[in-house]
């Protein structure tokens, strides 16, 4: 039997490992992060684009105060990340 197709099967395997699987489950890490620790206060950016402040949270959901004094109910997992300070 010749062993150059099982090779060549694990390392392709491997490639598509360490190109999409890996760094897929890493982003999922620092999001899930990144949802533990929000608090009120925080200026974030939701998934839509919405830049807002924190206003109160809970487990589920949060309030997000955006400008003109508007207020949204998001669920936490509506935020892609943290907004820059200029």
């Amino acid at each position: 039997m010749n062993p150059v197709p099982l090779i060549f099967l694990v390392l392709m395997f491997a490639v598509f490992y360490f190109l999409l699987i890996r760094p897929q489950r890493m982003r999922q890490s620092e999001h899930r992060q990144l949802i533990e620790g929000l608090q009120k206060g925080d200026k974030v950016i939701t998934i839509g684009g919405i830049f807002g402040e924190i206003e109160s949270i809970d487990e589920q959901s949060l309030i997000l105060r955006v400008e003109g004094g508007s207020r949204l109910k998001l669920l936490r997992t509506s935020i892609m990340g943290m907004q820059q300070i200029d």
